[in-house]
């Protein structure tokens, strides 16, 4: 299946490698297809692309790289639409933004996706989590100069 996007052209998908969010996403419910792809200049970063809609590209992330200790806990209801029944089968992304001081990560609403059933769903994880927690850049070591 081939695709045209404003951020990366006109791509090559396979069928079976789309995965189907059943009500879209929050905002963009008429968007059911995507397309999870791996950006070529920086490993940590992917891509959520819609097929039905070139303009609409998430930047995700996986938050085992950026927060470590990241822990979700989610109603069973929610996993239920994903045929899901265990996390451990899942596939968690992060939708990155951007909050006008830097990078920021949604950790109150992941992606979680289930890669056998090719099914994904923006979830609301219980607990007190930031909907912006911002990524603090990384400083290089300081080398001694004298």
């Amino acid at each position: 299946m081939r695709i045209s996007t404003t951020r990366f052209g006109r791509i090559d998908v396979e069928q079976d490698d789309l995965l189907h969010f059943q009500s879209g996403l929050p905002g963009l419910e008429d968007c059911r297809q995507w397309a999870l792809l791996a950006d070529s200049a920086n490993d940590a970063l992917g891509w959520l692309q819609s097929t039905t809609r070139s303009d609409v590209a998430l930047a995700v992330v996986s938050p085992r790289r950026f927060v470590p200790g990241y822990q979700i806990r989610i109603q069973r209801s929610e996993l239920t639409p994903l045929k899901m029944h265990d996390m451990r089968d899942a596939q968690v992304l992060l939708v990155v933004g951007h909050n006008g001081r830097g990078l920021t990560l949604n950790l109150k609403a992941p992606i979680v996706i289930n890669l056998q059933a090719r099914m994904g769903r923006q979830v609301i994880a219980s607990g007190d989590l930031p909907m912006q927690y911002e990524l603090v850049p990384q400083r290089p070591p300081l080398k001694k100069s004298a």
